[in-house]
C-alpha cells in the first residue's frame, strides 16, 4: 500500500470526556506553577487551549495503529486554531481524518486533521522511508526573514516532566525509557513536542501581557531534541512570531503564538 492511498482516508470520531483534575495535571505537566491559581486551582479554574491537543492525540495514534509507518515517524510540526475556550469538565466530540500525504522524495509527510466544536488541530507526521511516490511536495519552506531581533525570555524545564507529561496521554516509550530514546540517537528520554510546545505559551503569554488560556492560535515546527531539566531560550515578536533555541540552536521554529 502507497503512501498516498492514505491521503483523504476518515479516521473515526470519538467523545473524549474529562475533568478538573485532568485539567490541572495538564497545567502542571507543561509547566504551570502552584501559584497560577487560575490553571491549578478548581475554584477559579481556566483551561489551556493546548490541553485540547491530549484529547485528539487518538487520531495519529489510530494512523500509526493501522500501519501508515513505522516507529521512525516524528512529529515534525503542530498547528491550533482556537474557536471558543474548552470547558473546565465535559466531553468533545471530535472527528479525525488525514488531509493530505505529501510526497518530500526519502520520507512521506502525512498531515492530521482533528476538528471539534471548540478547535482544530493539524499534526503533521514525518516518515522516512516513504516517499517517492510521485505524489506532490507540498509547500517548502520560505527563506528566513531578516528582522530586527526580538524579547528574550527563558522556558525552563525539568527533570521529571517527560514523566508527568506521558500521564496526559503520550506514553512513547522514547520519552521514559533509555533503550527506546537510544535507538533515535537519544541517550536520555526527551520531552514531547507538544509539552516544549504548550510550556513554551505559558512565558510568551506572559511576555505579550497576556492570560494563557487567551491562546486563539498556535504553530510550531519540531527542529530538535530537549531533554527533561533543559534550560530553553525564546525569542519571540510583537506579530506572535517566536522561535525556541536550546543551546542556541533552533528545537522549535517557524513558531507563532497568537493570544486574544
Amino acid at each position: 500500500m502507497s503512501a498516498a492511498d492514505w491521503a483523504g482516508r476518515d479516521l473515526g470520531e470519538r467523545t473524549i470526556g474529562y475533568d478538573e483534575k485532568d485539567v490541572i495535571l495538564y497545567a502542571l505537566a507543561v509547566g504551570a506553577q502552584a501559584t497560577d491559581l487560575d490553571l491549578v486551582f478548581e475554584d477559579r479554574l481556566r483551561v489551556l487551549p493546548t490541553f485540547g491537543l491530549t484529547l485528539a492525540q487518538w487520531a495519529p495514534d489510530v494512523l500509526a495503529g493501522a500501519g501508515a509507518f513505522d516507529d521512525r515517524a516524528v512529529h515534525g510540526s503542530q498547528t491550533l486554531e482556537v474557536r471558543r475556550p474548552l470547558p473546565r469538565t465535559g466531553a468533545l466530540r471530535l472527528s479525525g481524518r488525514v488531509s493530505e500525504v505529501w510526497d518530500k522524495g526519502s520520507a512521506a509527510i502525512f498531515d492530521v486533521i482533528v476538528e471539534c466544536e471548540e478547535f482544530t488541530a493539524t499534526w503533521s507526521l514525518f516518515a522516512p522511508g516513504l516517499g517517492g511516490f510521485g505524489g506532490e511536495r507540498g509547500a517548502s519552506r520560505t527563506a528566513p526573514v531578516t528582522r530586527p531581533g526580538g524579547i528574550g525570555a527563558v522556558v525552563r524545564t525539568f527533570p521529571t516532566q517527560a514523566a508527568l507529561y506521558r500521564l496526559t496521554g503520550d506514553r512513547h516509550h522514547i520519552h521514559i525509557n533509555p533503550e527506546a530514546s537510544a535507538r533515535i540517537g537519544q541517550p536520555r528520554p526527551i520531552l514531547q513536542g507538544l509539552c516544549t510546545l504548550a510550556s513554551t505559551t505559558l512565558v510568551l503569554a506572559t511576555e505579550q501581557g497576556a492570560h494563557p488560556a487567551d491562546l486563539t492560535a498556535l504553530q510550531g515546527r519540531f527542529s530538535g531534541p530537549v531533554l527533561p531539566g533543559d534550560t530553553l531560550e525564546v525569542e519571540s515578536w510583537p506579530d506572535g512570531d517566536f522561535e525556541l533555541r536550546r543551546d542556541g540552536v533552533p528545537v522549535i521554529s517557524d513558531g507563532r503564538a497568537v493570544f486574544a
